[in-house]
């Protein structure tokens, strides 16, 4: 496929019956969905599942895409339900939906290769203190940072994805700034006494 084809164009030829076509958008989309997925839900599997799931979902609605939105918020609401979703089966079963511990290969919080093995095992240990807290924020919360701040979204393209007004994504984003400096600095505290 032409990389100057347009996602809603990719849409258009999929509904049309072109497989090739949504095949394209999962490559361009896929690993961005994934990311976001383990970002809110902090576990690969569970991860790699709700992104698979975005695609079928998508898949099976691309005939309800009218174009009202770009296809990368539509994939990204589809994801953000997938992963709401997920999160409430696990608290009926009693389940925490993000487990804290080190999972290989987690790319969400991933830094550049640092010189030595020492700044490796002190940036990993930085990027596990990071996950934690954004996993100890509220679904809401954890949301709209995740969005804001991994998937650099606008606040618009939030707002257009969560399907909130413009002022909450705001207001939610000052409040689990706010909250994560909290938590950061309460765990950081907690590294440095260990």
């Amino acid at each position: 496929m032409d990389t100057a084809t347009s996602d809603e164009q990719l849409v258009e030829r999929a509904v049309a019956g072109d497989a090739d076509a949504f095949g394209e958008i999962v490559r361009r989309w896929e690993r961005r969905i994934y990311a976001l997925a383990y970002g809110i839900l902090g576990r690969e599997e569970d991860a790699r599942d709700a992104a698979q799931e975005t695609f079928i979902n998508a898949f099976r609605n691309l005939s309800n895409f009218r174009g009202e939105a770009k296809v990368s918020s539509w994939l990204h609401r589809i994801a953000v339900n997938q992963c709401i979703t997920r999160q409430r089966r696990a608290s009926v079963r009693s389940e925490t939906s993000l487990e804290y511990e080190q999972e290989e290969g987690g790319q969400q919080f991933a830094a550049p290769p640092a010189s030595s093995p020492l700044k490796q095992a002190e940036g990993r240990e930085r990027r596990e203190v990071v996950r934690k807290a954004v996993g100890a924020l509220p679904p809401e919360l954890r949301e709209v940072i995740v969005l804001k701040e991994f998937e650099d979204l606008t606040f618009q393209e939030i707002a257009d994805t969560l399907q909130i007004p413009l002022s909450t994504v705001k207001s939610r984003l000052y409040t689990a700034l706010k909250q994560l400096r909290m938590k950061l600095e309460k765990y950081g505290m907690e590294a440095a006494r260990v």
